[in-house]
């Protein structure tokens, strides 16, 4: 096209073989075959679509069709051998493909956000971290209302560390939420069956901590953590935000950190969901809901402080057996 407008306004074909960096035998050649003068409309030369091929399953995919219609989760297998049944000569492969191609796409169940009232739910989890003295597993609870964070980190994930980092998170946020949302936690949850049509079984002695402090445990059923999204994201948010590109000397200067980074960074941003600080939705709105603290902290059934072992007194003296020589002199021959 732009080869017929520059002949039209005059330019030499030398002039445009440079410009364009053609041959001007390949001018003179488009020049003589009236290729500049076709219509430009009707496409390139030479590439016309390919006449569509015929198939064996082509008499065959109405039957496809409209049993997918009907039953759209019929697997490629049973429909292979419903056309086979039907005259089908063809082999079970291009009846996956055609299958694959047509099956009606399931709708996406939308997520719905699920957002708890003032002091009505927390979520717990924790996420592991390498470091170079070690694995520390960082313990998060997020109150569910203003997502106000609570995070430190321990070398390990027992029950006696739980307890111990969820009092402490009580305690700093001055009260307690109706309940607490955990994942599979080992520490929480001995067996869920719930999926099976079973129950949920939690640990009696966490129980027992619960009722201590005065909330309901609950737990996602398996591979439905998407319920407790609000403690997931924040641990990724950690791990972005806090722990990468940082250095710490030891457990306690790491927890040092992450107290200043609490409270100057995580829980004083603009949160991306409510739009507000975690901690200005906290102070006007949630801690007032929270339940009041328990009076002390639980101590656990069984831990009685072990007797100490009592010290073996030695003789104060020993008495030797004197014997004469010549017994000993019998008992060498």
């Amino acid at each position: 096209m732009l080869l017929k407008h520059y002949l039209d306004q005059g330019v030499s074909k030398a002039e445009l073989s440079r410009r364009f960096g053609v041959n001007r035998r390949t001018i003179h050649y488009w020049i003589e075959t009236g290729q500049l003068d076709r219509d430009l409309s009707a496409g390139p030369r030479g590439y016309a679509a390919r006449p569509p091929v015929a198939h064996k399953l082509d008499p065959y995919k109405g039957i496809i069709d409209a049993r997918l219609e009907a039953f759209p989760k019929l697997s490629a297998k049973r429909l292979f051998d419903e056309v086979r049944a039907a005259g089908y000569p063809g082999g079970y492969r291009r009846v996956l493909d055609y299958v694959r191609a047509t099956r009606p796409s399931e709708p996406v169940e939308a997520a719905v956000r699920f957002e708890t009232p003032a002091g009505r739910q927390g979520q717990v989890d924790f996420g592991t971290f390498r470091l170079p003295w070690g694995r520390r597993h960082a313990l998060v609870v997020v109150l569910g209302y203003s997502r106000l964070l609570w995070l430190r980190f321990f070398p390990r994930q027992t029950m006696a560390i739980l307890m111990e980092g969820l009092e402490s998170a009580f305690e700093t946020f001055g009260g307690v939420p109706d309940e607490l949302l955990f994942d599979q936690m080992r520490a929480v949850v001995l067996s869920d069956d719930r999926s099976a049509g079973g129950g949920l079984v939690l640990n009696a002695e966490f129980l027992r901590f619960a009722a201590h402090w005065g909330f309901v445990p609950r737990s996602c059923r398996p591979y439905r953590a998407r319920t407790k999204g609000k403690v997931e994201r924040p641990i990724r948010y950690i791990r972005e935000s806090f722990f990468y590109g940082r250095e710490f000397a030891n457990d306690n200067d790491l927890n040092e950190q992450a107290a200043r980074w609490l409270e100057g960074t995580a829980n004083v941003r603009r949160h991306a969901t409510t739009g507000e600080r975690p901690v200005d939705r906290f102070e006007r709105d949630e801690r007032v809901a929270l339940h009041p603290l328990a009076i002390g902290p639980y101590r656990r059934l069984g831990l009685r402080q072990a007797p100490e072992p009592r010290p073996r007194r030695l003789p104060t003296s020993v008495e030797v057996e004197r014997r004469p020589l010549s017994v000993y002199a019998e008992a060498l021959q």
